[in-house]
């Protein structure tokens, strides 16, 4: 059985973790997995959207497997993408997590590491390796705070505490909460949406507003600036002013 599915649907690309019997850990082989597909995903033009999900309804992510230590930490990625084989890495382009039940330790740093959340209703978030002295080394100390504030990342981290959907929503780790089972369609529906945007300017915008962190507002205008006024001329922004002005507005999609 393989360990990482990766599956084409148009645009979107959807990774799935597949270890559903050790609620989807990551193994050294899956890690380095991840990273190729993320190497991948980023140098094909055609895939717009990257999707991230567990297979089976109980778990996103438990983390990395913790009876393979060595193995996550000397694998061919380690250093240039981190142990569980993302946490350095950016596709310029957008990320999406479906999570389905739990999402611990680095499974919440993977999810983190997608641009947005989407959860079904059971989903679980929590910083389980707590428990054992494990600390995070794929991107925690660093995305938790941007996400949730400091208060709540070291809440989170220093606590070890387990939350569910709802309140890990009123912290703002998760975008939307949807019936359980209903995650990846959610992530996949607005994937799609997401995909028949021009990119251009979708791109710039996602890379500078990534980029604010550490700058100030006078810096991170220029920053903005910079990024964005090119894609003022890309071809697919000209193409939709014209609709726009033709009267071709398509709905903007609602939470759900």
């Amino acid at each position: 059985m393989d360990e990482l599915l990766v599956e084409q649907r148009g645009a979107v690309t959807v990774v799935t973790l597949n270890r559903p019997e050790a609620h989807n850990s990551i193994t050294a082989g899956m890690a380095v997995g991840m990273a190729e597909t993320i190497d991948a995903f980023a140098a094909d033009d055609s895939a717009r959207v990257l999707v991230v999900t567990g297979a089976g309804d109980r778990s996103f992510c438990s983390g990395a497997n913790l009876k393979d230590v060595d193995g996550l930490l000397h694998h061919a990625h380690t250093e240039r993408a981190g142990p569980i084989g993302f946490a350095h890495l950016d596709p310029g382009k957008p990320t999406i997590a479906a999570v389905n039940g739990y999402c611990f330790a680095g499974g919440m740093e993977l999810a983190c590491w997608c641009d947005f959340r989407i959860a079904s209703a059971n989903a679980e978030f929590g910083a389980l390796n707590r428990r054992w002295g494990v600390p995070f080394i794929d991107g925690g100390t660093q995305r938790f705070p941007r996400i949730v504030g400091q208060g709540n990342a070291l809440y989170l981290i220093e606590t070890g505490v387990r939350i569910d959907a709802a309140r890990a929503q009123a912290m703002g780790l998760v975008q939307e909460v949807v019936p359980e089972g209903s995650a990846l369609d959610r992530a996949l529906e607005l994937a799609e949406r997401i995909a028949g945007y021009p990119q251009s300017s979708l791109r710039t915008d996602r890379a500078a507003t990534l980029a604010t962190f550490g700058l100030d507002l006078e810096a991170g205008l220029y920053m903005e600036s910079g990024l964005g006024r090119p894609a003022a001329n890309d071809p697919e922004m000209i193409e939709g002013l014209r609709n726009f002005v033709a009267g071709n507005r398509p709905e903007a999609p609602r939470p759900a």
